[in-house]
């Protein structure tokens, strides 16, 4: 999701900033020299996923990826997401640049979010269960970034309440797809490179 330039109110605007280079800060700290590939490759694809996307209002709908990408990356999704939405702004115009600290706690604060709560069930040993957290992280942090979009447009001013309440019920298909996307990813890690997911034991993997 992309908030545009000059549609929110200058405390959101700030306050969005100053959070999402904290997030940043914290992120880099955490990226390991290893883990930078990973981080690579899904700021990637969700910059990839994001060029396909529906307007609403000063919003707008399409993949986001942000819960596989906190599954995998925890803190670090912070940067990875940072640097989509940048190239996102400045080769496309999507979103925008005054907006870009909210777009990107928007995204990445779900993620983690999404990391800590969801990420223990990773490790079941059945693919099954682990493929219902990837699942449900996957669901949960559309659900969370919706909300906390609508959250900063109710923030900056009544008239972007109708917009607020649209984009919600505009991300509820949303939550589904990116549930099973999510499901699918964390079953084909879990086969392929379960290090991926801090699983070392490939009997986990095939369990």
């Amino acid at each position: 999701m992309h908030i545009v330039d000059g549609a929110l109110a200058y405390p959101v605007v700030v306050g969005g900033a100053g959070l999402a280079v904290a997030g940043i800060l914290r992120g880099l700290k955490d990226l390991e020299v290893e883990r930078i590939p990973a981080a690579g490759v899904l700021s990637a694809t969700f910059f990839i996923a994001a060029l396909i996307h529906v307007p609403i209002g000063p919003s707008s709908a399409h993949l986001l990826l942000n819960g596989l990408a906190g599954l995998v990356l925890g803190w670090a999704a912070f940067p990875a997401l940072f640097v989509g939405l940048l190239l996102q702004a400045v080769f496309f115009g999507f979103g925008g640049l005054t907006t870009l600290g909210v777009n990107t706690l928007a995204l990445a604060l779900p993620a983690v979010i999404v990391h800590m709560l969801c990420r223990p069930g990773l490790h079941a040993q059945k693919i099954g269960v682990a493929a219902l957290w990837g699942g449900l992280g996957g669901a949960l942090a559309v659900a969370m970034t919706a909300a906390l979009i609508a959250l900063a447009l109710a923030l900056s001013g009544q008239h972007y309440l109708s917009a607020a309440k649209l984009i919600l019920i505009a991300h509820l298909p949303l939550m589904v797809i990116e549930g099973l996307l999510c499901a699918a990813a964390v079953t084909l890690i879990r086969q392929v490179k379960p290090n991926l997911l801090g699983l070392f034991d490939q009997s986990l993997a095939r369990g």
